[in-house]
């Protein structure tokens, strides 16, 4: 989503949602929705709140869209993922919605909808409103969500060269690997 912000050009909200506490993290950016940028908002995430919540697991499960700045064919996502994970020592194990069934995804239902019954109807013009009607959504069932404002600026176009991508330790998952795969620590394999 790309919301026009007359001063700052746009805003680009990107988020983690946690389905087993109800919350949501969101990064408000004001550059480029890239596979660095979605890593990006997933680094805040974990240092912030991930960490604390999940530090001794043995992995990292995220569930994404098939399209877009962190879709299955994304090699910038993969490469800049292996980048996180290896920075944390934990793998993650991306799953992929199969193309065309993004509806099903509930970061859209339990997060992004109440975002916008939140500001429906108020202007935004700047990025201080959004970030912070971002963070005042809360719900009856107790969603709450924290926006975190990111001003980095992400470049376009950036691409992994073959030798780059073979870097990564990524494991193919037995159904459907192409969508679903775990990335592991480069010191690390997964049986």
């Amino acid at each position: 989503m790309i919301f026009p912000l007359e001063e700052l050009g746009k805003a680009v909200p990107f988020g983690v949602y946690d389905i087993f506490r109800n919350r949501g993290f969101v990064s408000g950016g004001l550059s480029a929705e890239t596979a660095l940028f979605a890593v990006e908002s997933l680094r805040r995430w974990w240092y912030a709140e991930g960490v604390f919540e999940y530090g001794g697991a043995g992995e990292v499960v995220l569930i994404c869209d098939c399209g877009g700045s962190n879709g299955y064919r994304s090699r910038l996502w993969k490469f800049e993922l292996s980048k996180f994970v290896n920075e944390i020592g934990l793998a993650v194990r991306v799953l992929h919605f199969p193309p065309g069934t993004s509806k099903w995804n509930k970061i859209e239902h339990r997060l992004f909808s109440f975002i916008s019954k939140n500001w429906a109807g108020r202007p935004l013009v700047s990025a201080a409103v959004v970030v912070s009607l971002i963070g005042a959504t809360r719900t009856e069932k107790g969603l709450a969500v924290r926006c975190v404002l990111d001003e980095a600026t992400y470049e376009t176009g950036r691409k992994v060269s073959d030798e780059e991508f073979s870097s990564i330790n990524i494991i193919p998952a037995d159904f459907h690997g192409e969508w679903n795969y775990t990335i592991a620590p480069n010191n690390q394999k997964i049986a």
